[in-house]
């Protein structure tokens, strides 16, 4: 095991020892950890998109310690090793890439990605062997970001045939569901209202991913797009100093357009 790699183990560990190691990290567990193991997660994303390579090396640092974490508390209750999950991840590259370790030829990117879904779902099989039936939708953690969830769950059921042949009917599915939002909202029940969003939501990601746009990337670049600009709002009335509630919708749309253009080159 390589040097560095030994000492996080090692200072973990240390950090764990119930006589005189740190009292936070000692009364950590699998399940109080989950929070920092999603903020790690899309802190190094955040990196990756601000193009920052220092912040990036760092965040990669901490996203591996909680890999560390979680096996030294795996260690101490005899579930497995640091090693082992090492072990597994190596065989499962392996395992899911013939054509680099193996002799298997593929003649397209759509052969090796049909192979390496099939592998993923012949590992399932095997993991889940025991019981009666299986879904082809196994396997997809429901904790996922709910747009990430979608798009996964749609692409194993495409996967197995269920999918529309051309993106066409999903422009007038798109329509469709819009069309029952609008109805949904004329009856004023919530709860129906809800169900119509969703069903919107739903298939908005299926138009994405037919037009191969990752929908979690997509809406947090919006979502982003959208902060600069209202805060170009916020600079511009400020700088008459008003509070954003003294203006006029109309007033704060104008602004608005002129960030859409202002901006145009940060986008």
């Amino acid at each position: 095991m390589l040097k560095n790699t030994q000492q996080l183990l090692d200072i973990m560990a240390r950090l764990r020892q119930p006589e005189d190691g740190c009292a936070w990290d000692i009364k950590q567990d699998f399940r109080s950890l989950i929070p920092y193991v999603i903020e790690e997660a899309y802190e190094v994303v955040d990196a990756i998109e601000r193009n920052d390579m220092d912040d990036l090396r760092a965040e990669l640092g901490d996203l591996l310690l909680q890999v560390a974490f979680h096996a030294q508390i795996a260690a101490e209750r005899n579930h497995f090793t640091f090693e082992e999950v090492s072990e597994t991840i190596c065989d499962k590259l392996i395992r899911r890439h013939p054509h680099v370790f193996a002799d298997a030829v593929y003649a397209s990117d759509e052969e090796r990605h049909q192979a390496w879904e099939q592998a993923k779902a012949d590992e399932r099989q095997e993991k889940n062997k025991a019981s009666v039936q299986l879904s082809v939708l196994d396997g997809v953690a429901g904790s996922l970001p709910a747009l990430l969830e979608c798009e996964k769950i749609q692409n194993r059921a495409a996967n197995f045939g269920f999918d529309w042949a051309t993106i066409e009917p999903v422009f007038d599915k798109v329509q469709e569901e819009l069309d029952e939002v609008k109805e949904a909202w004329a009856s004023g029940n919530q709860a129906h209202i809800e169900e119509e969003i969703g069903d919107l939501l739903l298939v908005t990601v299926n138009l994405a991913r037919h037009l191969k746009i990752n929908p979690e990337l997509a809406l947090k670049h919006s979502t982003k797009k959208f902060s600069r600009r209202f805060q170009y709002i916020e600079q511009r009335v400020e700088s008459t100093g008003r509070d954003l509630r003294d203006c006029q919708l109309s007033e704060l749309d104008a602004y608005w357009d002129e960030a859409k253009e202002a901006l145009k080159i940060c986008l």
